[in-house]
């Protein structure tokens, strides 16, 4: 459970450091509006809670897609098959420049901004046990 908070702790720190380039903000802009527009849509063109809506959102861009909800009606159809292809590159750009920023730090490369992490992979790899 201790690792998981780790690599919670890591994820909320990349992204902060995505926040603050701003060639990177836009992206996060783009995950957050994903993630608003389909929970909104579908509460309001299906009816669902808010919490289903956003469930059905991320198990379908995430591709897990359960079959516990499917859209009934064709707006709610077309707008899914839209929300899919335009979803999923966001999320696949978004996972890749955390994994970008995730090589840089280990490589000890600076960020876009200039800000090289050297230290915080020491106290990293040092919690990990690793030495550098």
């Amino acid at each position: 459970m201790v690792s998981f908070y780790a690599i919670l702790i890591r994820f909320v720190r990349i992204v902060g450091r995505l926040w603050r380039d701003p060639e990177s903000r836009g992206l996060v802009y783009l995950v957050v509006a994903v993630l608003l527009a389909g929970p909104l849509f579908y509460r309001q063109a299906e009816g669902w809670s808010i919490l289903d809506a956003l469930f059905f959102s991320v198990t379908t861009l995430t591709t897990v897609g359960y079959d516990e909800l499917t859209p009934t009606t064709a707006l709610s159809k077309v707008f899914t098959i839209v929300y899919i292809f335009v979803g999923i590159g966001i999320i696949l750009a978004f996972l890749n420049k955390i994994a970008e920023r995730t090589m840089q730090r280990r490589q000890g490369r600076p960020d876009h901004d200039g800000t090289a992490h050297d230290s915080e992979d020491a106290s990293d790899a040092g919690s990990r046990g690793e030495d550098r």
